[in-house]
C-alpha cells in the first residue's frame, strides 16, 4: 500500500458522501494503490451509516468508530497507528482542506520530502474575532514554546518513517500540528487557500478552542511556570517602592490612612496568587492525565479493518471491535 488517507468526521452525515466523492477518483488518479481511513469520533447523527455505506461499497475504504467523542487529535491518532501506506495524509472531513492538492503532496513525497505540509494563504471566512483569537495563539506558542505554527494546517503528508518515529510518542495528550514539526525530518510545504464548507458549520466551540490552546502551550513549554517569579518580583519591586513612601511620609508628619492602597495592594497580592495557583494546577492536571496512562481513543466498531503485522499497531488504544486489543 503507497497511500493512506486519514479522514476524521464529527456529525459530518451530510459532509461525508461528498467528501469521500471527492477524494476518491483524485487518490485514483495519483496511479498509487491506496486507503481511505475515516474515523468517527463518537458521531451522534447518521455519520457511521454513511461510512459504513461506503465501505460497503468499496474495501478501499476502512472506516472506524469511537465509542464516544474523543476530540479530533485522538482521531489522527487513530488514523496514525491504523495506516499501513508508505505515505500518510491527513486532512479534515469538511473539504476545507482542498483534496486537489494531494497529487502535489505526493509529487514533492516522491521527491524525498518526508513531511510535506500545507500552509493557510488565507483563513477563508473567519470572523474577525476568529483570526484575533488565532493570532493570539500563534503568538503566544512561538513565544513561550520557540516553533512558529503562524499558518500551519493538520493537511500534511507523512512518510512512513515519520509515521513511525510519532508512534513511539508517549503523551496521551498530543497536539499534532507542533508534534509534527518537533519531529524534524526533511520537509517541504505547499500555499492553499481554506475552501469554503459544503454543508454544515464547525464543531469547534470557543471552549474546546481555549483548551486546545492551554494544552499546547502547557504541553510544549514551562515558561509560564517562570512568569510566577517574575510576577514575584515585580511585585516586590512595588512593595520597595511603596515602604520607601510610606517612611518617607511618616518621617515628614504627612502619612495618610493608606486604605485605598492596602485594598488594592491585597487584590493585586490575592489575584497573582490565585493565578499563580491555577497555572501550576494546569500542569500538575497533564501530569495527572499522563500519569493515569489511559488510551487515547477505543474504537467500538471497524469495517474493512486489516489486521496489523506490528502487534503494537494500536498502542495507547483500545480496539473493541475485530480484537486489536492493547
Amino acid at each position: 500500500m503507497q497511500l493512506s488517507l486519514i479522514i476524521p468526521f464529527f456529525n459530518e452525515e451530510k459532509q461525508i458522501p461528498c467528501t469521500l466523492e471527492a477524494c476518491v477518483p483524485i487518490l485514483e488518479g495519483t496511479g498509487q494503490s491506496w486507503e481511505i481511513i475515516a474515523i468517527d469520533d463518537g458521531s451522534n447523527d447518521s455519520s457511521w451509516q454513511e461510512l459504513m455505506k461506503a465501505a460497503a461499497k468499496d474495501k478501499r475504504i476502512r472506516v472506524f468508530r469511537f465509542s464516544r467523542n474523543f476530540g479530533k487529535e485522538a482521531a489522527i491518532c487513530a488514523g496514525l497507528d491504523l495506516a499501513v501506506g508508505k505515505a500518510v495524509i491527513l486532512m479534515d472531513g469538511d473539504l476545507q482542506h482542498p483534496p486537489q492538492y494531494i497529487p502535489q503532496m505526493v509529487e514533492l513525497w516522491t521527491q524525498g520530502y518526508e513531511v510535506v505540509e500545507g500552509k493557510k494563504s488565507t483563513r477563508g471566512k473567519e470572523s474577525l474575532f476568529s483570526k484575533l483569537n488565532a493570532g493570539l495563539f500563534y503568538g503566544s506558542f512561538r513565544k513561550l514554546s520557540g516553533y512558529d505554527l503562524t499558518n500551519a494546517s493538520d493537511f500534511k503528508l507523512l512518510d512512513r518513517k515519520v509515521v513511525e518515529a510519532w508512534r513511539e510518542l508517549p503523551e496521551q495528550s498530543t497536539f499534532f500540528r507542533a508534534l509534527s514539526l518537533w519531529l524534524g525530518f526533511k520537509r517541504a510545504s505547499f500555499a492553499f487557500e481554506v475552501a469554503e464548507r459544503e454543508s454544515g458549520q464547525s464543531k469547534w466551540k470557543t471552549s474546546g478552542l481555549f483548551r486546545l490552546s492551554i494544552d499546547a502551550i502547557t504541553g510544549f513549554s514551562a515558561r509560564p511556570l517562570y512568569l510566577i517569579s517574575l510576577v514575584g518580583i515585580v511585585l516586590f519591586i512595588i512593595f520597595f517602592v511603596l515602604a520607601i513612601q510610606t517612611l518617607v511620609n511618616y518621617f515628614l508628619g504627612k502619612a495618610a490612612s493608606g486604605f485605598t492602597t492596602v485594598i488594592l495592594l491585597q487584590l493585586l497580592i490575592g489575584s497573582s496568587v490565585l493565578i499563580s495557583l491555577g497555572l501550576i494546577g494546569v500542569y500538575i492536571g497533564r501530569i495527572f492525565t499522563e500519569i493515569k496512562d489511559r488510551p487515547r481513543y477505543i474504537i467500538s466498531d471497524a469495517v474493512n479493518m486489516i489486521k496489523p503485522a506490528d502487534p503494537n499497531c494500536c498502542s495507547g488504544s483500545i480496539v473493541v471491535e475485530e480484537k486489536c486489543m492493547v
